[in-house]
């Protein structure tokens, strides 16, 4: 593992899954504990787990939104908890729901001041947008990849869209291999 990817750390893993049934969220709201639901803001339940933190966001149709999670492991563990829960509560529950990872959020540091002004122009116009006024971060759309990278001049970024850690890894590589290239790192 080269130095870069050990800069990288996983902030945000969400995942969906589902129930496969109708469910009154007004009665779950009764029977869960650590649990917000207030329909005139959210259509779902906001059921909190602890260890690991995670949120799962319950709604009506029976889906359920695993979000917060630092680890996909985390996700699986809370998703199993909370299917757990309902299952005590008497709802049929799958013993080992299908979770599909949506995104991953991942920040990781260059390691040194950037210069984002000659990235846009490095990097090319149609892979990025770069509006300093509206947002500090250069926001990089690799071609050959399912991930957005926000590059900012501290050197920090952060990677999101993958659905695996290895993208992570793959884009703080390839955007490093492409700054070093343009004499940008």
């Amino acid at each position: 593992m080269s130095s870069l990817t050990e800069t990288l750390s996983t902030e945000n893993v969400v995942a969906s899954t589902s129930i496969e049934q109708e469910l009154d969220l007004e009665t779950l709201s009764g029977d869960l504990e650590s649990v917000r639901f207030d329909p005139e803001n959210f259509p779902g339940l906001v059921y909190r787990a602890q260890n690991p933190k995670a949120a799962s966001l319950i709604f009506r149709s029976g889906k359920i939104v695993c979000t917060g999670a630092a680890s996909v492991e985390d996700v699986e563990v809370a998703l199993g908890k909370t299917f757990d829960t309902l299952q005590e509560l008497g709802l049929e529950a799958p013993d080992e729901p299908d979770i599909i990872i949506q995104n991953i959020v991942t920040t990781g540091d260059l390691g040194e001041q950037l210069n984002l002004n000659a990235i846009a122009i490095g990097f090319g116009l149609e892979q990025i947008e770069y509006e300093p006024e509206q947002f500090p971060g250069l926001v990089y759309r690799p071609d050959d990849q399912d991930v957005v990278v926000l590059l900012f001049g501290s050197g920090k970024l952060v990677i999101t869209g993958g659905t695996r850690t290895k993208e992570a890894e793959t884009a703080i590589e390839s955007v490093a291999t492409k700054l070093r290239d343009l004499g940008l790192l």
